[in-house]
């Protein structure tokens, strides 16, 4: 695919009109006033943009790109479902072909006995459906007082205003209170940062303890579910939970009957190193949302994935079925196209390549702690986090005011890489396909930021 042939005003014209006529999603203003980035075309683990440059994408296209941009299996996949059916909704009895049998490949991919899927168009919509779902599956059995769902603090899990009430980080509620209520939070299985304070050495698993008197002081029947990342996001910079917490999470649901969502948006489909992140535990929830890398990122769809035993809560005759849908959800193209992209990491192993190159990232990464503000680094597979502090010893962080992060980030944009930061947290999650010598480039170019920044800002 050649580059678009603009001349300079037409590209001025464009950029113009971008500010002008759209609301990016989670729009910084900081940084649309430095003029907004457009890019034309991708190649495996590169951007091109609208001036050509190239760009090496260590974060896939927000998580979604695994198998990288411009698959022709992918392509090839879509153009033969258009010539048979381009569109049909999954609608009151209706299905398509590729619905089907992408649903089939899901009983055979997901973990445990997780075998029926609602598909919708987003992560945010799939976490939304979760919890309707499970709220209605405690109605349905005669419990409607369980209605209250336990988060946690540090956790994201949707746009949407019922997964906003679920989210656990203040900047993405704070615009939108007063929240959907009967959410209560839990604290964090963050052993790098823990929020009570406790050595994991010494301490019995304190965060599990938490949660279970939290359940105990609501009342464990009014609890509907419980809503966690197995692996917490980019936000906070992928914490991996202690040994033991998800088993004991799961006990305790089943020992009050609360049922168990895991949100695997951002962690499923071979990013950890196995398909699932939570199969690195042998924890299998009773629901589990996916999206992002499900669908190699050509065309939206998301699902929530659940247990036979939940799905025949809706299928007990006329007035038990699941109220909840929307025009698009399960789209023809999209399963056709998610179809191909399973496809493609089953048939290039990229789990297991996954598992291996993360192996070789983490030992290049751990280098970097002969910097004095190289703090925690944490991941698994090809998802890592880099965090820089002050003083990493006593775990002191950088006033937020410096904008370390930021300037490194800046700093790998200029030299033609596109890195993730959450702050002062440097977050790495390239796609599956990566190269060995894209991942030297993308690990020596972090390098050369650390050590600029520690002259530009002379720490």
């Amino acid at each position: 695919m050649d580059h678009p042939n603009l001349t300079p005003n037409e590209k001025e014209q464009l950029k113009r009109d971008a500010l002008a006529h759209i609301i990016p999603h989670f729009a910084s203003n900081e940084e649309l006033a430095k003029g907004p980035k457009i890019f034309t075309r991708g190649e495996g683990c590169y951007l091109y943009d609208i001036d050509g440059k190239k760009y090496l994408d260590t974060f896939a296209s927000l998580l979604t790109t695994i198998c990288g941009h411009h698959r022709p299996e992918v392509a090839e996949a879509i153009q033969k479902q258009l010539g048979q059916l381009e569109f049909f909704p999954n609608y009151v009895d209706t299905f398509t072909l590729p619905l089907i049998e992408l649903a089939r490949k899901l009983a055979d991919i997901m973990p445990g006995d997780l075998s029926v899927g609602f598909f919708v168009n987003s992560g945010s919509e799939a976490n939304e459906t979760a919890i309707k779902m499970a709220r209605q599956y405690h109605r349905q059995r005669g419990e409607p007082g369980r209605w209250k769902v336990v988060a946690r603090r540090n956790s994201y899990h949707a746009t949407t205003l019922g997964g906003t009430s679920a989210t656990g980080l203040a900047w993405f509620r704070e615009y939108f209170e007063p929240l959907i209520p009967g959410n209560v939070f839990a604290p964090p299985a963050s052993c790098n940062n823990c929020e009570l304070e406790r050595e994991l050495e010494t301490c019995g698993l304190a965060c599990l303890k938490a949660m279970e008197k939290l359940i105990e002081w609501e009342g464990p029947q009014s609890v509907s579910a419980v809503i966690m990342d197995p692996i917490p996001g980019s936000n906070t910079g992928y914490p991996l939970p202690p040994p033991g917490y998800l088993r004991g999470v799961r006990d305790l649901c089943d020992r009050h009957g609360i049922l168990l969502i895991f949100d695997e948006v951002q962690t499923g489909f071979g990013k950890t190193g196995k398909w699932f992140a939570c199969e690195h535990w042998n924890v299998v929830p009773d629901i589990m949302t996916i999206g992002k890398g499900f669908t190699g990122g050509y065309i939206p769809l998301a699902a929530t994935v659940t247990t036979l035993k939940v799905a025949e809560q809706f299928r007990k005759g006329r007035g038990t079925e699941f109220r909840s849908g929307g025009t698009y959800g399960g789209h023809t193209i999209a399963c056709a196209a998610t179809l191909a992209n399973i496809k493609i990491i089953a048939d290039n192993n990229l789990v297991e390549r996954a598992a291996s190159m993360g192996e070789y990232v983490k030992s290049e990464l751990d280098k970097l702690h002969e910097f004095a503000i190289v703090g925690d680094i944490r991941g698994i597979g090809l998802l890592w986090a880099v965090e820089l502090m002050a003083d990493p010893n006593a775990k002191k962080k950088f006033d937020p005011g410096i904008g370390i992060g930021s300037w490194i980030r800046d700093y790998c944009w200029e030299n033609g890489m596109i890195l993730r930061n959450n702050g002062d947290i440097l977050v790495i999650a390239p796609a599956l396909v990566i190269s060995r010598e894209a991942v030297d480039v993308m690990l020596n170019l972090m390098r050369e930021a650390i050590e600029k920044a520690i002259e530009h800002f002379k720490l």
